[in-house]
């Protein structure tokens, strides 16, 4: 067939069966297969065999047969059966219909899981089980029974093998956490004497962030928070994660609140890195 524009070549799916075409039509409009309309289905499925019928090819008489029971059901959704009395609930003629579809896509799926099967499964092979014989083992050199008292001293000999280990991976472990401590009140001193000396000063300008360890600048930012819950300076940010620049609020700092004027243990943080 020439392609032309008033010609233009028409290209169908091949469809197994009429159930198939269906079911295709069903899932195409995203139709709930208990409540099927009919009337649309019909029509569509009837626009489907006629295209089939258009382009010569060859069509089945499962595919009328299915026709003629679509086109037979839609008659009766049209017109009650009068034999049914008022009394009486009129069953729903797409009911064989829908019975039908429910089992072809049950089958359906099946198909596909084992062809999915087929496609991983189909390159592998196995292995049959062998004797003992066949493997060249013989059944009478088997080694003699385990020895109880031999058993219980080698687990004991491994379970004190695993303590002495594990007992010097946790010396190391501590080693590890160790704690280190940082007193804030000597980052309050700190902030407040940058502050006293420039009057203004940014948070990274104290604490530069390739010259001073991470915990430093930890410990100095809750130095920062203090001064600000004791009133002593002023602390502002545009947007977060943008720089912080910190203004004193009073000329002197009240080195009572903070307990700077006291020769106590100062404040510690325990951190690990």
């Amino acid at each position: 067939m020439t392609v032309t524009k008033e010609n233009p070549q028409v290209r169908l799916r091949k469809f197994e069966g009429p159930l198939d075409l269906l079911f295709h039509l069903i899932e195409k409009n995203d139709i709930d297969i208990y409540d099927i309309p009919i009337s649309e289905i019909t029509d569509q499925y009837m626009d489907y065999l006629e295209k089939m019928s258009s382009l010569d090819m060859e069509v089945a008489s499962e595919f009328l047969l299915m026709a003629a029971t679509l086109v037979h059901i839609k008659s009766r959704m049209l017109l009650p059966d009068k034999r049914i009395s008022e009394d009486q609930e009129e069953a729903d003629p797409r009911e064989e219909l829908v019975v039908k579809l429910l089992e072809y896509r049950r089958c359906k799926m099946l198909a596909e899981d084992l062809r999915d099967r087929y496609r991983d499964y189909s390159q592998c092979m196995y292995r049959v089980p062998q004797s003992p014989a066949s493997l060249g083992i013989n059944p009478e050199s088997a080694p003699a029974p385990v020895d109880e008292e031999q058993l219980s001293k080698s687990i004991d000999d491994v379970c004190r093998r695993n303590e002495i280990r594990f007992a010097d991976i946790a010396s190391k472990i501590t080693h590890i956490l160790k704690r280190d401590k940082f007193s804030i009140r000597d980052k309050i001193r700190l902030v407040w004497s940058k502050i006293c000396n420039k009057g203004k000063v940014f948070f990274h300008e104290i604490f530069p962030v390739h010259q001073v360890d991470k915990m430093d600048r930890i410990v100095g930012f809750l130095a920062v928070l203090e001064l600000l819950r004791g009133d002593q300076i002023i602390a502002e940010q545009e947007k977060p994660f943008d720089v912080i620049w910190i203004e004193q609020k009073h000329e002197k700092l009240d080195e009572e609140r903070f307990g700077l004027d006291r020769n106590e243990e100062t404040k510690e943080l325990a951190a690990y890195d």
